[in-house]
This record gives C-alpha cells, sequence and structure tokens, in this order.
C-alpha cells in the first residue's frame, strides 16, 4: 500500500504532507495501544483547528490522504459531524508482522462522540456488528470500511482487517506502539505541536531515496542509507507556515553528508523555479548538529497560498 501521506522527489516535499493549527492534545493511551508495534509512519493532525487557517484548507482541499476523503465521507453516514465531534485524527501505516513488507494503514480518530445515538443511526441503516473479542465492530454504509469504538472518545477505523490488528495489538494479543521504543523517543519530540509525524528507519529510508533521487547519485544515497535511523516533523499554521523536520542517524558523517546533498538540491530548485518557488525555497534551512539533521521553513500565508498554485507543488503531489 502506498504511504498516505505522500513523500515527493524534493527536499521540501515533506512541507505538504499535511495541515493542522493551534495546539493539539496527545494521543491518549487507548489510541496508543490501538497502533501496531510495527508502524512504519504515524501521522497525528489536529483536525478540529484546521478551520482556523486559510492556509491549511486550502492545503488539504489539494493533497488531502484518501483515506482521510473516505473517512469524511463516511462520517457524513455515519451520523458523525467531523466538524465538531472529531478533534484530532491520527494514521499509522504499519508492518502486521517482523520482516511483512506488506503495509496496512488503519486511523484512530479522538473526540467527544455520542456514541449511543451513532449506534442508534447504524440500527436504523440496519448496520449490525460483528464481534472482535467484546469489541463491536460496525460497517460504515456504503464503504468498505468499518469503525470501533474502543471508548467515548476514541474510534477505530479503516479496512477490516487492519482494524482487526489494530484490535488485536489494542487489546494484547499482538505488541503496539508502547513496546516500540524508537518511536516513543521520536514522539517525544514532536507529541505537543498541532501537526506531527514519525517515521522509522525503513520509512525514512524510502522518504529519503526519493528525495536523493533529485540530489546527489545512487551512490551518494547508498553511503547514508543504513546509516538512517528515524525522523520526524512537526507543521503548523499559526502565524504563517512553519515546519520542522528532523532526521537522526548513526554519525556525525552521515548526517553532514545528508545535508550537504540536500542543500546541493535546493540549490539546483532555485536555478528553475519559479518566483514563488525560490521564495519557499530561500526561506528553508538545512543543517547539522552531531548525528542529526534538520531541516526548517517558514513563510507567511500569503507566500504559502501562491506556492500551492505553483508547478512545483503540482508535481509534488500529483
Amino acid at each position: 500500500m502506498k504511504t498516505f501521506l505522500r513523500v515527493s522527489v524534493s527536499a521540501i516535499a515533506i512541507l505538504f504532507a499535511a495541515a493542522a493549527s493551534a495546539p493539539a492534545a496527545q494521543l491518549s493511551t487507548d489510541a496508543r495501544t490501538s497502533i501496531p508495534h510495527g508502524v512504519q509512519q504515524l501521522v497525528t493532525i489536529d483536525y478540529h483547528a484546521m478551520e482556523n487557517s486559510t492556509s491549511a484548507m486550502d492545503l488539504k482541499e489539494r493533497i488531502m490522504p484518501p483515506e482521510l476523503k473516505r473517512f469524511e465521507d463516511a462520517l457524513h453516514k455515519s451520523g458523525l459531524n467531523e466538524n465538531h465531534d472529531v478533534e484530532q485524527l491520527a494514521f499509522a501505516l504499519f508492518r502486521g508482522k517482523a520482516g511483512d513488507e506488506r503495509l496496512d494503514t488503519v486511523g484512530i480518530a479522538q473526540g467527544q462522540f455520542s456514541v449511543q445515538d451513532i449506534i442508534a443511526n447504524f440500527r436504523k441503516q440496519k448496520l449490525r456488528p460483528t464481534l472482535v473479542r467484546t469489541n463491536k465492530v460496525y460497517p460504515l454504509a456504503k464503504t468498505d470500511m468499518v469503525v470501533c469504538f474502543v471508548d467515548a472518545s476514541t474510534m477505530v477505523f479503516g479496512d477490516t482487517a487492519s482494524v482487526k490488528k489494530a484490535l488485536d495489538a489494542r487489546d494484547g494479543i499482538t505488541p503496539n506502539l508502547l513496546s516500540n521504543g524508537p518511536m516513543m523517543d521520536a514522539m517525544k519530540s514532536v507529541e505537543f505541536e498541532p501537526l506531527w509525524s514519525i517515521l522509522d528507519q525503513k520509512g525514512t529510508q524510502i522518504m529519503m531515496r526519493q528525495v536523493i533521487g533529485e540530489a546527489g547519485s545512487a551512490a551518494d544515497y547508498e553511503t547514508i542509507s543504513k546509516r538512517l535511523q528515524a525522523s520526524w516533523y512537526s507543521m503548523d499554521f499559526q502565524h504563517g507556515v512553519k515546519f520542522n523536520l528532523t532526521i537522526s542517524t548513526s554519525d556525525p558523517f552521515a548526517s553532514a553528508t545528508l545535508s550537504s546533498l540536500l542543500s546541493a538540491g535546493l540549490t539546483v530548485r532555485k536555478m528553475s523555479g519559479t518566483e514563488a518557488e525560490k521564495q519557499a525555497l530561500s526561506a528553508t534551512s538545512i543543517a547539522s548538529d552531531g548525528g542529526r539533521m534538520s531541516i526548517h521553513f517558514a513563510t507567511n500565508d500569503a507566500q504559502f497560498i501562491s506556492l500551492l498554485q505553483s508547478p512545483l507543488f503540482r508535481g509534488m503531489v500529483r
């Protein structure tokens, strides 16, 4: 399965992965335990706050992940109001077991849900649940998705197989995110941000392979790929647009090499981009410190909205 948040072929592509604004709450314990241990990428969005930013809403309309679009449609059919009931959304791309190349996606929504009213609406639609142990899993009308309320403020959704795996993790049948030390450590750096994402070693390698595809040769990438360990980023739309990405490597040489390659890629882009693209690239800084490389981007709303119309952006998200 393709990632639900696209990673494009340039160093700043990750800027456009998702959108949010205003401070966000942490993932609850029920949410964390519903994420399987083998998570490759986890993205959390302060969904309720997105309405407060024109830039965020413009971005959402252009690149909203297919799973989120399907979920919004399913919300209308289920009786949930996504603008008022859902406060935070998380999407996890995960491997069912160690060494498995197949990836599944599960979504987790947090908010204040009128569960009894929603279930009553399901009954009116003659939608009957199936049981996974004591968990009631309901089909969402006219979709291939199912949903399970694990408590009054947390629901798990996705295809049947993915939701079952998430419930297995929550119920302790299989390991969950809490036992994944590297990903839990990565989360500590960003979990209080309005939008944040963490990627494991494999996810980071995949992301950077696409980035280095333009910034350097295959040999350059192979030199550092095995030294990439994890990555995390955050983004918000308060007071303009801000984005920060950190990539953890095994040693200072790897982070310095990566920084040099990406800086070279930005220079090439500046020479051929539109005025809006050049402004965006000029607002992007890359640095390395010890075993970590960081990318920072900041601009105002007007420049960001202009960038959304540019050929560079359209090329990154097609």
